[in-house]
């Protein structure tokens, strides 16, 4: 190809280059406002007109580059995992004891959550309209999540099937998850920083060691 021929093509392409990256810029301008307007007021703080226009773009526009509203939210939603994901990734350097590990992960999910309650909040409050299910896609940025759980579960249980260590993992994300939501949420009674640290301490051990005081396979055949 010559010269010609190549400037030729390079035009041809460069309209439908330049319209991806806006699209692909206003998406991400979106997120940010969306994020931000949850961080201040919860997801009752998410309006269309507002979106707009502090994404400096019409409201319409919005449903260019997104399906609808819980499209967006659900972005909002990945962005938040994805932070979420960083901060509980194991560090570098020998890995802990699994109790240990698990223990760090908890109080990684306490911080962050207090840290980013209303966004941390969202995640859970947000329901796809008509009842619809998440998309695979979101699923799979669960699923890092849990996989960040089952790594010390296995090398707790090594025997265990793996289908039982991703059942384990769930249930005690939603034990942890239970105790950081009703001492961040006082549903039940005012709890100190430390008090409610305590006693998510005293959970993620007592999971632990009532795992590796049974016999290995015990879950499986339970259920």
């Amino acid at each position: 190809m010559n010269d010609v021929q190549k400037s030729g093509s390079d035009s041809a392409e460069r309209p439908g280059v330049k319209t991806s990256a806006r699209r692909a810029d206003l998406r991400a301008r979106l997120v940010a406002v969306g994020r931000a307007a949850i961080a201040e007021g919860g997801l009752q703080n998410l309006r269309a007109r507002d979106l707009a226009a502090a994404a400096g773009c019409a409201v319409g526009a919005i449903y260019n580059v997104f399906d609808d509203l819980d499209d967006l939210i659900l972005r909002i939603g990945a962005d938040t995992l994805a932070r979420l994901e960083q901060g509980l990734a194991a560090p570098p350097g020998p890995a802990p004891e699994p109790a240990e590990e698990l223990l760090r992960l908890s109080r990684f999910y306490l911080a962050f959550a207090r840290a980013n309650k209303a966004l941390w909040r969202a995640l859970f409050e947000h329901r796809l309209a008509g009842g619809r299910p998440a998309p695979a896609w979101y699923l799979e940025d669960q699923g890092r999540l849990f996989a960040l759980v089952e790594a010390p579960l296995a090398r707790l249980l090594p025997d265990e099937p793996a289908a039982s260590r991703v059942l384990l993992a769930r249930t005690l994300f939603s034990a942890v998850h239970g105790v950081v939501s009703l001492g961040l949420e006082e549903k039940l009674a005012p709890m100190s920083e430390a008090a409610l640290e305590g006693e998510l301490e005293r959970l993620v051990r007592a999971f632990a060691g009532g795992l590796t005081a049974r016999p290995c396979g015990e879950a499986s055949r339970n259920g």
